[in-house]
């Protein structure tokens, strides 16, 4: 924390004041001519929305992010914060953060025609120049602006026509720093019109106070979509006002999807050390969402938040956990199997249509496993023929022969050792992947001989029937006598 210095000191030392769009413009410049990262851990964006990003930020205009749920809007406002200065002279004692070279506040213009050059510099973090408020249909202009203060007034034993009686709300309080507005269409129209003449003219009002106070502040808003017309709106000469809108979007491919959900995802050291999770699981989990998004039963306008495969990623790594303690063992493998635990991350991050609450969100949310599946199978192995030609075989032939002989019980709870060893019992399966997935690796060709069994059985070549515990295969048709739900 940087010392109080006086204000001829900080003339002295030569500092420059700048207003905070010129100072995060500056930091911006300096980053992009020294080859630094600007906006750090913004996976797919770099040709989309940071461009347009760095744009309005060197144009000096406010920005109104939009898009829908889980598009990291808000993590894009926090991460203007690096571009600020790391400390910032203000008049010490100032509630609105005072520039002592122009001071804006009653308190700082009379502390500085009393003490000059003497007046106390104090130093604020760039971590403590970051505001952000949630619009709430409760929130009002005493919150945003501010208030008269009838204790403060008693207390000083000052007129209400006194300036000093004034509280100031979250918004001057943020005078030369970031303030954020989440979700703005949900603010009340009456209070989006205070905000009219802090973005344009620089003046407030309080209680009939008319105070010229030329507020410096980067305003951020963001904004979903679909509030348009579920909630409420932002009212046009609020729009006009905010120089930039940026649209944001969900990742556009599955490797920048999983760069997401391995950054966000809350797992630990020893987890991460003590459970494996193959290649192609973690594609399967990017997948679940991508059919989400597309999905008849998913409505589109509401998104399908990135905090589902975050979610998701956790719930799997949660179930094999629970096995390790379960079993005794020391490390394990991510099952396809143990895709039945992430049912919970889908029900709570998906909006259904009618045709889905039909369905019933378990059911959906189990059809959504099987469509990403399919999608992941059929990228890895020849597609299934939905008809046999007599007298013609296929890639697939030898496994259905075996389980016309035969069936097999993956247990969830077994050690790996047992349940691959379960598995591997199904000898078709191995020549299948050696020669459509030789040059993966082991834990992956593992997850591709589950992956292979769990097709069959959406194609209808084999029937599955779960229990608690435990998945059984056999032969289409008599999944009833297996003893669980097909």
């Amino acid at each position: 924390m940087k010392q109080d210095i006086t204000f001829k000191e900080l003339k002295d030392s030569g500092y420059t004041d700048k207003s905070i769009s010129q100072e995060i413009q500056a930091n911006l410049i300096e980053k992009i001519k020294s080859k630094q990262p600007v906006f750090e851990g913004l996976w797919g964006y770099e040709d989309t929305v940071i461009p347009q990003l760095k744009k309005a930020i060197l144009a000096g205009h406010h920005i109104n992010l939009l898009g829908l749920r889980g598009q990291a809007k808000t993590r894009i406002a926090r991460s203007m914060v690096n571009l600020l200065d790391e400390y910032m002279p203000i008049v010490k004692g100032s509630e609105i953060n005072d520039s002592p070279f122009q001071p804006i506040s009653k308190y700082s213009r009379d502390l500085l025609a009393e003490n000059g050059d003497e007046t106390m510099i104090s130093w604020v973090h760039r971590n403590d120049r970051f505001f952000e408020k949630l619009a709430t249909p409760d929130v009002n202009v005493a919150d945003l602006i501010g208030d008269i203060d009838p204790i403060k007034a008693a207390t000083l034993k000052l007129p209400y026509s006194d300036e000093r009686v004034l509280h100031y709300g979250m918004i001057p309080r943020a005078n030369r720093c970031i303030f954020v507005l989440n979700e703005l269409p949900d603010l009340q129209a009456r209070i989006q019109v205070s905000l009219f003449n802090i973005l344009q003219e620089g003046d407030i009002q309080i209680r009939g106070f008319q105070l010229r106070m030329p507020l410096d502040i980067q305003f951020v808003f963001t904004a979903n979509p679909e509030d348009y017309t579920n909630r409420g709106s932002i009212v046009t000469p609020l729009k006009d006002r905010i120089g930039s809108q940026i649209f944001t979007h969900y990742p556009k491919t599955i490797a920048l999807a999983k760069q997401i959900t391995e950054q966000e995802a809350k797992i630990s050291e020893a987890d991460a050390k003590a459970v494996n999770v193959p290649d192609l699981a973690k594609d399967l989990l990017e997948e679940v969402a991508f059919a989400a998004r597309d999905s008849e039963f998913v409505d589109a306008k509401s998104g399908v938040s990135a905090r589902l495969t975050i979610s998701a990623m956790e719930n799997l790594m949660a179930a094999a956990k629970l096995r390790l303690i379960e079993s005794g063992e020391e490390k394990t493998s991510i099952r396809l199997v143990d895709f039945m635990s992430i049912i919970p991350s889908i029900t709570g991050k998906i909006e259904l249509v009618y045709e889905g609450e039909q369905e019933g969100a378990d059911e959906v949310a189990k059809i959504l496993i099987d469509q990403a599946a399919v999608t992941l199978f059929e990228r890895n192995f020849p597609r299934i023929p939905k008809l046999e030609k007599a007298g013609r075989d296929n890639d697939y032939t030898a496994i259905i022969d075996w389980f016309n002989e035969n069936s097999l019980e993956l247990n969830f709870t077994d050690s790996d050792k047992e349940f691959y060893a379960s598995l591997d019992t199904v000898q078709p399966l191995q020549v299948l992947v050696d020669e459509y997935a030789a040059d993966y690796s082991k834990e992956d060709k593992d997850f591709c001989k589950e992956l292979i069994l769990w097709a069959l059985t959406i194609e209808d070549k084999l029937d599955k029937a779960e229990t608690t515990n435990s998945a059984k295969f056999a032969i289409a048709g008599i999944a009833p006598y297996l003893g669980g739900r097909n």
